[in-house]
């Protein structure tokens, strides 16, 4: 993939880290037309995906490669059984942090765990300067109709912080970061604790390829209709 200073030549190669990241979004989303080819902002969708998430959240991180929860082995399973605590205590610790993002890749629903990341990076900015540009980005790249890694937010939380991107406060997403929070701990969370990879780093094993899934659906009657059952596993 070429670097992002190639892709955006205007970006200042000077920059700190975190505005360096910013600009990068920024650029992302403005230079995203609207292409009547689906394969063509598939392409442009993927590009966007990879730049928008920060270096160690997908540094040698390919979906083909066995799923180790953590870069490097040494997550004992004394440490690994606190990220069963809370969901509060599994987001406070690095290792445990990366684990759960890898996690939602293979479910595809990783735009939760970054939302939750650049909201939490946002509240970090010290002057109006730095919140302005921020706010803006993580608008158009989370939250706006349409926005490439869009996350599920009801109506009014939508409309609560739109009405703030005049004037954005350190504030003005806490209301949609407490949605994705909650999201994530009611469903993502307690499927994480179930996976094989993770009460692998439990037992102390090496975590297993994992299987990726898409978002489940509801099964009807109608599914099973013409369905015989199998009693030879009894």
């Amino acid at each position: 993939m070429e670097s992002p200073l190639l892709l955006f030549p205007q970006l200042n190669i000077s920059a700190p880290k975190d505005k360096l990241y910013y600009k990068i979004m920024k650029s992302a989303v403005k230079e995203e037309p609207h292409k009547a080819s689906k394969t063509g902002a598939k392409q442009k969708r993927n590009r966007l995906s990879l730049l928008l998430q920060k270096p160690e959240f997908h540094e040698g991180d390919h979906l083909g490669k066995p799923a180790n929860l953590t870069k490097a082995a040494s997550v004992s399973p004394e440490e690994a059984l606190k990220w069963g605590e809370s969901f509060d205590k599994l987001l406070s610790e690095k290792a445990g942090l990366e684990a759960f993002t890898k996690f939602l890749k293979t479910e595809f629903s990783e735009e939760n765990i970054e939302f939750w990341v650049a909201c939490e990076d946002y509240k970090k900015s010290k002057s109006t300067h730095e919140l302005l540009p921020k706010a803006k980005a993580i608008f158009e790249t989370f939250i706006q109709k349409d926005a490439p890694k869009e996350v599920n937010l009801d109506f009014h939380t939508k409309e609560v912080t739109s009405q703030s991107m005049g004037q954005p406060l350190q504030s003005t997403f806490d209301a949609a970061q407490n949605t994705v929070y909650r999201l994530m701990e009611q469903d993502s969370y307690p499927r994480f604790l179930r996976s094989d990879p993770y009460l692998s780093l439990v037992k102390g094993r090496t975590p297993a390829r994992p299987t990726l899934r898409r978002r489940s659906r509801s099964f009807t009657v109608r599914d099973f209709q013409g369905v015989r059952p199998d009693f030879s596993m009894w």
